[in-house]
């Protein structure tokens, strides 16, 4: 199974990098596949240590893929690491073993530590399809535009009905990133 989370990861100076990312959840632990080059991989090969955290603002999602990062942050519990203040829940792990690759390294961790903050009320529809958007807008560069478009066009339909401010905004994030792709591939 693979999660749709915000992993949070800090250099040996202190420099937290938050970032979406789908994370493999094993029966002995969790796989993280961050692809080369990234922050998040040199983080973690850096410090060993990560916080997950469970959220259900998308505003950050589509945020940090479009160049809004400063989320506000909070010490975690028994790692050194940030965990974001919006959370429902958070988890602190460390990496216990690194499988090499060129191109997208598997990093094992397991759970030390988790924490709920509030309770989790569900996804409705805009929720769901922004994440789906966020995830279709990291892969401009390597997926067909018409597919991506079809794709938004269909997700598009569950958003209108069920969207609140939150998910607009974020939509309207991933929308814009969009356009500025568009505008710098087509004729």
């Amino acid at each position: 199974m693979i999660q749709e989370l915000i992993v949070t990861t800090q250099n040996h100076a202190g420099i937290t990098h938050i970032a979406p990312m789908g994370v493999h959840i094993l029966d002995d632990g969790l796989l993280i596949l961050p692809f080369r080059p990234s922050t998040t991989l040199n983080n973690l090969l850096e410090t060993k240590t990560a916080v997950l955290n469970y959220c259900d603002d998308v505003r950050v999602f589509a945020g940090c893929l479009t160049g809004r990062r400063d989320w506000p942050l909070r010490p975690a519990e028994r790692i050194n690491g940030q965990v974001l203040a919006c959370v429902l829940a958070h988890s602190e792990v460390e990496v216990v073993r690194v499988e090499e690759d060129a191109i997208r390294p598997k990093v094992f961790c397991r759970i030390l530590h988790t924490v709920n903050h509030a309770p989790f009320n569900g996804f409705n529809r805009a929720q769901y399809a922004v994440l789906e958007a966020a995830i279709l807008i990291s892969r401009l560069e390597r997926l067909p535009l018409a597919k991506i478009e079809a794709e938004l066009d269909y997700l598009c339909i569950g958003f209108e009905k069920t969207a609140g401010e939150r998910e607009r905004v974020a939509w309207d994030w991933l929308m814009a990133a969009l356009d500025t792709f568009k505008a710098g591939v087509l004729p």
